[in-house]
């Protein structure tokens, strides 16, 4: 059976649960984790339509979204990252072979830097008092939109 029709709907899906990531983390600064946990259960789907044996495989996917989530917990224990931010990459890691979530990493710090200096402009002339916090879930899923749709 050819699992294309299955691969559009899932990266369908996982598109919609990035959009819904972005309005959520751009509303609160929150992204739920049920939405972290969808994107994440509906990865091993994708790698059996794809056509990914159990091993290697499935486990170097797996290795590859527990070590993202890893590095990343690192950002979150000091401070940098929020934890939405850490379990959505360690997610969308589990989606993506290495090259590609290599170049989802660039793009998400590239955008990333971008919104950072754009809202601390803001921030400045506006005079806001209040802590500026960084949506970054909107770079890292746009990465995600990028990093999906361009294989």
């Amino acid at each position: 059976m050819n699992g294309q029709p299955l691969l559009f709907v899932l990266h369908a899906l996982v598109a919609l649960l990035l959009c819904v990531a972005i309005v959520t983390d751009i509303r609160s600064r929150i992204i739920p984790n049920w939405l972290n946990i969808a994107i994440a259960v509906l990865a091993p789907v994708m790698w059996v339509a794809s056509g990914k044996a159990l091993w290697p495989d499935m486990v170097i996917q797996l290795g590859l979204g527990l070590a993202v989530f890893g590095l990343f917990a690192v950002f979150f224990a000091l401070g940098a990252m929020g934890g939405g931010d850490v379990k959505l990459l360690g997610a969308m890691a589990l989606w993506l072979s290495l090259s590609p979530l290599i170049n989802m990493l660039l793009i998400m710090s590239i955008l990333g830097g971008i919104l950072t200096i754009g809202m601390y402009v803001r921030h400045k002339l506006t005079k806001s008092e209040a802590v500026l916090e960084i949506p970054y879930g909107v770079a890292i899923s746009l990465a995600g939109f990028w990093a999906i749709y361009e294989r």
